[in-house]
């Protein structure tokens, strides 16, 4: 892609830029879209761009970002402008505090997950519509820690194939777990097909900002290699990322459920819900013991 050409037609060339993401990683899918960082000081949503026949996620972001997940998804980013060199200064001091940056990330998912695994148990008790949601959120968010304990910063499309190639270990071992929750052995052509309209309709609802058309894309990939696990925990992510930006106002929006039941493909059994919680859970506070002692 002609970077330089896209950076002029977005009208950009004054603020420092740099592509992330799995573009700019030894390994990507056909289906990818480029991540394109302009540091703009602009708290705008991320946009997603058809340019050349590409897919561009454009990201806003600050020089100033404290954020650890932010911080992280600089991490390595490939510099495409930068005439100021403030952009080169600000990834120097990402880069040397890169181990601490996981471990935040890593504890802060964990508590995350905990959390949702505490609304997931209020929520049986309390007959809450979105208790299956909060536990999909609590199996994923457990990934995200698992992911960063390993210093991995795989995106949602290439996270399942991470966490099953990472090697052994006591903290490891509880992948199994996550995978057993999150549900991917229920991956069928026929429900991916509805997942992903119940998932493209609820991005379009949230987002306002044409993902849908890289989850299509996606999915057609994913799709087309026999991929099927992997699609379901794309999904999957993308609507765990839309569900806890409304986690605030689900008392006003209780009608999402309606299309959140296909596009998470809710589980609505009470005790293996609450089984799925106290599994995540107990995983959670196993990994936080280890990570205090070590």
């Amino acid at each position: 892609m002609d970077f330089k050409k896209f950076i002029e037609s977005q009208e950009l060339s004054d603020h420092p830029i740099g592509l992330g993401g799995c573009r700019n990683m030894d390994y990507f899918f056909d289906s990818c879209d480029y991540d394109i960082v302009v540091f703009d000081e602009n708290r705008s949503n991320r946009e997603v761009i058809s340019f050349e026949n590409n897919l561009v996620t454009l990201h806003h972001a600050s020089l100033s970002e404290t954020n650890t997940k932010k911080l992280l998804q600089y991490d390595n980013l490939k510099i495409l402008q930068d005439d100021s060199w403030n952009l080169k200064i600000f990834l120097s001091k990402i880069s040397e505090k890169r181990n601490s940056l996981f471990s935040d990330f890593a504890k802060n998912s964990l508590i995350e997950s905990i959390f949702c695994c505490q609304k997931t148990k209020d929520g049986v008790q309390n007959d809450d519509v979105f208790v299956s949601c909060w536990q999909k959120c609590a199996s994923y968010y457990l990934a995200d820690a698992l992911s960063s304990l390993n210093n991995n910063s795989s995106s949602p499309s290439h996270l399942l194939d991470s966490l099953r190639k990472f090697e052994k270990t006591s903290i490891n071992n509880h992948i199994s777990n996550v995978l057993q929750t999150i549900g991917i052995e229920r991956a069928t052509p026929t429900l991916l097909q509805r997942m992903l309209k119940s998932s493209i309709g609820f991005s379009d609802l949230i987002e306002h900002n044409n993902h849908s058309e890289l989850i299509q894309k996606k999915y057609d990939y994913f799709l087309d290699n026999s991929m099927l696990s992997d699609c379901y925990f794309y999904l999957g992510y993308v609507n765990k990322e839309n569900f806890i930006q409304i986690k605030d106002e689900l008392n006003r929006r209780q009608d999402l459920i309606h299309i959140l039941k296909i596009a998470f493909d809710v589980e609505s059994d009470s005790n293996l819900l609450l089984q799925q919680a106290e599994t995540i859970q107990t995983s959670c506070n196993d990994i936080l013991e280890i990570l205090t002692t070590t």
